[in-house]
């Protein structure tokens, strides 16, 4: 968890930059779709729709766009016919690295994706070569001057709550990803706003490097984010406490 927390504080210091590239907007409007394609239109009762579009929302993507690309998605609109697709490797000093992608052509995702990694001094791997390594959970964050791990757990652990992890001035609470939308409600249903909210990958255990391999892997990683077909980057990579303030 910690450095799952560690990479969304690197992330921010460059989402201005993301934001007038106009990337964030694409990567917002691809989650849409491709929720509202796998679970249907109705934020009610499609939890990653409601998540997506909370995202988007976040970004100030316009209700228009919102709309749009939940037609898209749900084929009440045509529009490009979008793969999701999952791919794994290994980064500077052997981090494992898992990419998922949005892609309306499959040859040439994973041809850029391969060219980046082998450009950034990693490579891409086979299916399942690093996944394992990881699961799949929805993760909470909410800021510890307000909320108690006390009233956290309690509203939660009936929903499913795992953990709740100090992590700075926030608190990260973890559930599964069966539990997500339950977990989701309850807090809702309790009046509570968390700073984030999402279904990520969590490495089950983290590999510590050194400053100039961290920043390696950091490089590697916006390189991936940059890229308009890649949606989200995972490590198991325990970025330095230095790196934290560079700038």
């Amino acid at each position: 968890m910690a450095g799952h927390s560690k990479w969304k504080n690197i992330q921010a210091r460059k989402s201005v930059q993301d934001k007038k590239r106009g990337k964030i907007f694409t990567k917002v409007t691809k989650e849409i779709m491709l929720a509202a394609r796998q679970g249907g239109g109705d934020p009610d009762i499609n939890a990653r729709l409601r998540t997506a579009i909370a995202a988007a929302k976040a970004v100030n993507l316009p209700k228009d766009k919102i709309d749009t690309a939940m037609k898209k998605g749900t084929g009440e609109l045509g529009g490009e016919a979008l793969d999701e697709i999952t791919y794994e490797g290994y980064g500077p000093g052997g981090v494992a690295i898992l990419v998922d992608a949005a892609t309306d052509n499959r040859n040439r995702t994973v041809a850029d994706v391969r060219h980046i990694f082998s450009k950034s001094g990693g490579n891409l791997g086979e299916s399942g070569c690093v996944g394992w390594m990881f699961d799949k959970k929805g993760v909470f964050t909410f800021g510890r001057a307000d909320h108690s791990d006390e009233q956290l757990l309690e509203i939660g652990l009936e929903a499913g709550v795992e953990d709740i992890r100090e992590d700075g001035d926030a608190w990260e609470v973890s559930t599964s990803q069966e539990h997500f939308q339950a977990v989701q409600e309850a807090y809702a249903s309790a009046g509570l706003t968390p700073l984030s909210e999402e279904v990520t990958m969590v490495p089950q255990t983290l590999v510590p490097v050194d400053v100039e391999t961290g920043r390696k892997v950091i490089r590697l990683m916006e390189a991936l984010e940059d890229y308009d077909d890649v949606q989200n980057v995972y490590v198991n990579c325990d970025f330095p406490e230095e790196l934290m303030q560079d700038e």
